[in-house]
């Protein structure tokens, strides 16, 4: 594992630029080919989303996005991975995310994708609301829809903040976040304000790192070419939850960006696959 920290852009964040401010956060512009690798799992994702076993756009909530699909393992025990898509709460949706799927299926597991309603049409307090309302619905509902194993919570970018935020639901028995984002404060410097409209109360009530550390286990995830203000946010909420004792590893993936590195939670022998299967002992 690397010590090597990156600089990180937000210690002098009073002197950068509007446009400084703005890359330290612009995972698209990052990766030259993130256009190119997000229409690639888009496409894979309608594929595996219509011929895969499923239970589609059921309602756990009353918004329009309030909606999760489940794709059931053969035994209704098996352990249920729960994803959350990213997008910086602000895009995408579960359908285009079916494509991760398969990868953890092949091990015998159910899988659940969970969507929610976007901003600025919502706030994150209501993303976070509705994430544990989705988490509330499952294990109500899960049962009869042949989805009764432990639940592994994960998700990428805005998805891993969804993770860190319902670590403590009474459903949840760990989980794997994937290059998230756990401090909010600087958000709201940049251009991804304009749809959030992050509060001084947001901040401080939904950025991870200001939070008490959960004692459940979370694995955090990041690529080592991940934008710098990422990989700090991994690191510091590893190290601050190590200090109390609660468990959880930091799993540098070498070679993999923003975008790359949900290739490791889509193969069988994927990274973040087996990290997922050893969360559950």
């Amino acid at each position: 594992m690397t010590t090597d920290r990156p600089a990180d852009p937000r210690a002098r964040w009073a002197y950068l630029s509007q446009s400084e401010r703005d890359a330290a956060y612009d995972v698209v512009t990052a990766v030259k080919n993130s256009a190119e690798l997000s229409a690639e799992r888009n496409a894979a994702s309608a594929i595996a989303r219509a011929k895969l076993r499923s239970e589609l756009d059921l309602a756990y909530g009353p918004r329009h996005s309030a909606k999760i699909d489940l794709y059931p393992a053969a035994r209704p025990e098996a352990p249920c991975l729960v994803f959350w898509h990213g997008g910086y709460w602000q895009k995408n949706s579960r359908e285009l995310f079916a494509a991760l799927v398969e990868g953890i299926a092949a091990h015998g597991w159910s899988v659940a994708i969970a969507g929610y309603s976007l901003a600025p049409e919502v706030t994150l307090t209501d993303i976070v609301a509705e994430s544990r309302a989705a988490l509330d619905w499952l294990a109500a509902h899960g049962p009869e829809h042949g989805i009764a194993g432990p639940v592994v919570t994960s998700g990428w970018s805005a998805g891993g903040h969804l993770v860190a935020m319902t670590l403590d639901h009474p459903v949840v028995a760990a989980g794997l976040s994937i290059a998230g984002v756990f401090e909010l404060g600087p958000l709201r410097d940049t251009f991804l304000n304009a749809a959030l409209r992050l509060t001084d109360a947001e901040i401080a009530a939904l950025s991870p790192l200001r939070l008490p550390p959960v004692g459940k286990r979370l694995d955090l995830a990041y690529g080592t070419h991940e934008l710098p203000a990422l990989v700090l946010d991994s690191r510091d909420l590893h190290a601050r939850r190590a200090a109390v004792g609660a468990p959880g590893r930091l799993l540098p993936l070498a070679g993999h960006d923003h975008f790359s590195i949900l290739a490791e939670l889509r193969r069988p022998d994927g990274a973040l696959v087996q990290a997922a299967r050893e969360l559950i002992g």
